[in-house]
Formats: structure tokens, C-alpha cells, sequence
């Protein structure tokens, strides 16, 4: 079958992502939703007995199902149902409309570059030295400045902003209001106040990447700063100046990583997380949420806590934590103790 979005029969989603259509095939699913939705043309993906108890006391109309699982509701059975929703989730998304070419009000430098195939949107502006690559899309308001590079097949979305020396590689998405390239968080105290260091490196985003929304992506002192291939950052994230996080990193909501620091590949921060300035984490770390990291990470595995300790570690610490209010009583009943024994002086 084509990939088309809905309306579709539950046959056609069977032959869509490659599943086993059990019962409903005339079924017309008009949405995808979560499993404990009333809508009775929806579908929902099943893995597990908690997700299957929601889906039957739900009024929600079709299921996609694991192995081993069935339902009265009409369903479809494949070997993974949150990655055959993921394809049917692909075939429902709606991307910005763009004409071809350049918007009239969009405001482009001579000097551009622009590939023929590029789309730039109402009220865009494009800058000096800049270039766009092949079926790339600028979306209304955003701005790509002075000597940015846009690779191809790219998407950046509304009031997104690259300021200035920002290469992006092909595939990357950078999403509304995200900033990269602006200057990065550089004072010296002279002794009268604090001077600007001036802020002349640039940012490199490699292949594949994913910029959140309102996320900021600062342009290094010197050098670049650099985003590998296929890192994903979640919205309201902070990568400072001089950062370096290796290929397909994740970068959870309101994450801050301070300068010079520099991450492996196949790094995960949970939100909240944060890392000082000036570590090296190494690749295969996942970090908790809300996890502090105030000195180098030398092991691949899980941390948590702040700062941040090996998993193991850190939950003993938060065991003990919970006990401090008994120990503390347990030590003043020592104390009383002992000064009784000193008292008679025994």
C-alpha cells in the first residue's frame, strides 16, 4: 500500500506496516490515539497487559498488538506495536506548507547561494555568504545569517534563528524559536567590571540532528562548537559554548551543559540534568534526571543524583538519606547515654 494518511481500513494499515490482520478489516480507523482514548475510530498500539486493561475499558476502536495478545476489538498483530505505530505515525505527520522557490517578502542577500529545489518562506531572511542546500525548507520568520550553511533536505521551522557562522549537515530539523550561534557566556573581571570576551568561533551540527524548540545552541569562543550526527535535543535545552557531544546523544528537556565540556557518543541526560564546565563524559553514560555532573565521567553506565554517583551508589546514598531523621535520634540517645555513664563516672 501506498503510504497515505488516514482515513484507512485496518487491512490496509495490516499491509501498511507489515502485520497480521486478526479481525475488523473493514474497520475505518480516522486517528491514531492512546490506548485508553473513547474515540471509537481510533487506533491505539498495544505491548503489555497494563496498556491491553486500558484499551478494554476504553471505547477506543482498533488495536495494534504483540504477540501473544488478543482482543474482542478489531486488531492487527505485529512483532513490535510501538515501532509499527511509529510508521503509521511517519504517514500522519504534516509538515510545513512551502511553495517552491522564494516567498516574495522573504528577504534574500545577492550573495546567497540558494539550490533551486530550496524553499523559503514568507517574511525569511537570508543573509550574507549564506547558502541553502537541495529540498531544504526556511520556514516563514526564520533567519539564517551571515555565512550559515544549510545542508540539504533540511527544516527549519518559524523564528528559528542560526545568527552567524552555524553549518548544519543534511536531514536536520531545527525547530521554532531555537537559537544557535548566538555568543557564548564569556566575562573576564578586570577589576572594575566584567569585559566581553569576544565570541568569533562558529557551530557545527553533523547529519541527522534534531534541534528542540526554544533551544539554544551557543557559537564557541574559538573553534566550533559541535552537535555529532543524529543528537537529538529536546526543547529549552543549553549546550554552551565550545561543547562537544558525540553522534546520537540525547538531550532531554532543560538540560544545561556549561562550557568545554565534552560528551561521548550515545550519551542520554534526563531533564533537568546538568553538567559543569570543562569534563569529558564518556560514551554510553545515561544520566538521570535532575542529575548533577561536577567531575569527570570515565565509565559507560547509569549516574544519578547530584552530584551525580554511579546508579548503585547513588541509591544506597538515597537510602541512607531517608534515615537520617532516625539515626539522628538513635545519636541523641547515644549522647544522653554517655553523659549519664559520665555523670556517675563510670
Amino acid at each position: 500500500m501506498e503510504t497515505k494518511p488516514p482515513p484507512w481500513t485496518l487491512a490496509e494499515v495490516a499491509a501498511l506496516i507489515g502485520g497480521r490482520l486478526v479481525s475488523g478489516g473493514d474497520f475505518s480507523v480516522r486517528r491514531l490515539v492512546p490506548a485508553d482514548s473513547d474515540d471509537p475510530n481510533g487506533l491505539a498500539f498495544v505491548e503489555g497487559e497494563s496498556y491491553l486493561r486500558r484499551a478494554e475499558a476504553s471505547k477506543v476502536g482498533a488495536l495494534l498488538v504483540g504477540d501473544g495478545i488478543s482482543s474482542a476489538k478489531p486488531h492487527v498483530q505485529v512483532d513490535s506495536p510501538r515501532r509499527a505505530f511509529r510508521k503509521l505515525t511517519d504517514a500522519c505527520r504534516r509538515e510545513p506548507r512551502l511553495n517552491p522557490g522564494v516567498h516574495p517578502s522573504a528577504v534574500v542577500d545577492p550573495s546567497a547561494q540558494l539550490h533551486p529545489s530550496a524553499r523559503i518562506g514568507p517574511f525569511a531572511v537570508v543573509e550574507s555568504g549564506a547558502s541553502v542546500g537541495a529540498r531544504s525548507r526556511v520556514c516563514a520568520f526564520a533567519y539564517i545569517g551571515d555565512d550559515c550553511r544549510v545542508g540539504e533536505d533540511c527544516l527549519i521551522y518559524p523564528h528559528a534563528v542560526l545568527v552567524q557562522d552555524v553549518r548544519l549537515g543534511d536531514r536536520v530539523i531545527v525547530h521554532a524559536g531555537a537559537v544557535l550561534g548566538a555568543d557564548g557566556f564569556g566575562f573576564e573581571w578586570d577589576g572594575t567590571g566584567q569585559r566581553k570576551i569576544a565570541q568569533v568561533g562558529g557551530v557545527v551540527v553533523g547529519n541527522d540532528a534534531e534541534i528542540g524548540a526554544l533551544s539554544a545552541v551557543d557559537r564557541a569562543t574559538v573553534g566550533d562548537t559541535l552537535l555529532g550526527d543524529g543528537v537529538k535535543l529536546d526543547n529549552l535545552v543549553q549546550i554552551a559554548h565550545n561543547v562537544r557531544i558525540g553522534a546520537h546523544s540525547v538531550i532531554a528537556s532543560q538540560v544545561g551543559i556549561a562550557g568545554s565540556t565534552k560528551l561521548g557518543e550515545r550519551v542520554v541526560m534526563g531533564g533537568q540534568a546538568g553538567a559543569s564546565d570543562h569534563l569529558d563524559i564518556a560514551s554510553d553514560v545515561a544520566i538521570a534526571g535532575r542529575g548533577g555532573v561536577v567531575r569527570d565521567l570515565d565509565a559507560p553506565g547509569a549516574y544519578l543524583g547530584m552530584p551525580a554517583l554511579p546508579a548503585a551508589q547513588a541509591r544506597r546514598a538515597m537510602v541512607a538519606y531517608t534515615k537520617l531523621p532516625e539515626l539522628r535520634e538513635r545519636i541523641r540517645e547515644l549522647e544522653r547515654r554517655i553523659a549519664e555513664l559520665e555523670q556517675r563516672g563510670e
